[in-house]
């Protein structure tokens, strides 16, 4: 079953822009014959039949809406399509929005391209052994070169290098306390930015 759905904006922003609109679908064979050995591997935390397909239109930066696709546990996606909802509605602008399949579920290949993406069978950055929240489906990654991963070896993806500093605000980052902040923590998302020993600025995650 593919659940539907979508509302009208306030009127103000209706005029300008299409009505935001989402859907949640197991994910089709097609879909799942494309992950399996790619994103999603036999030993993977969650099985297939745990995950959803998500698509949500969402403001892009040449400001025209866009359908981009997520794949997430099925628990986070009627809460996934409520935050990209609030995310539509401030107009925060989004690169492109790919399953990361698309990159051979290359997480380095993903963030250069400024790809928001969710599900990623992969271990936590650098700590081999330890499954990323990403492996569970339960973890999205907004806009990577505009909110890199800041660590004291270096930055991730390299061409986030100029988001470094975060005084220099510009549109698609990401801030404590902002709109996009909220969307997220108002359900029970929390983000990498927040984090003392490293920051990761793209990252919002369900613990």
């Amino acid at each position: 079953a593919i659940l539907l759905g979508g509302a009208p904006l306030a009127p103000s922003a209706a005029a300008t822009r299409p009505d935001y609109r989402f859907t949640i679908e197991r994910l089709p064979d097609g879909i799942r014959r494309w992950m399996n050995g790619v994103s999603w591997r036999p030993g993977c935390p969650v099985p297939l039949r745990d995950l959803r397909l998500v698509k949500v239109r969402y403001w892009g930066f040449d400001r025209e809406g866009h359908m981009g696709r997520l794949v997430v546990h099925e628990d986070v996606a009627r809460r996934i399509t409520r935050i990209f909802r609030r995310l539509y509605e401030i107009s925060f602008p989004i690169r492109r929005m790919r399953l990361v399949d698309y990159y051979g579920a290359d997480d380095t290949r993903s963030m250069e391209h400024d790809n928001t993406s969710a599900f990623n069978c992969r271990w936590r950055a650098g700590q081999p052994g330890v499954w990323s929240q990403h492996a569970y489906g339960r973890a999205i990654d907004v806009n990577p070169r505009e909110n890199p991963y800041v660590w004291s070896g270096g930055v991730s993806p390299r061409n986030g290098a100029p988001y470094v500093d975060r005084s220099d605000r510009r549109r698609g980052m990401i801030y404590h306390g902002d709109r996009v902040w909220w969307a997220f923590r108002n359900r029970g998302w929390e983000w990498g930015g927040d984090w003392n020993s490293v920051k990761d600025y793209q990252h919002f995650s369900r613990n």
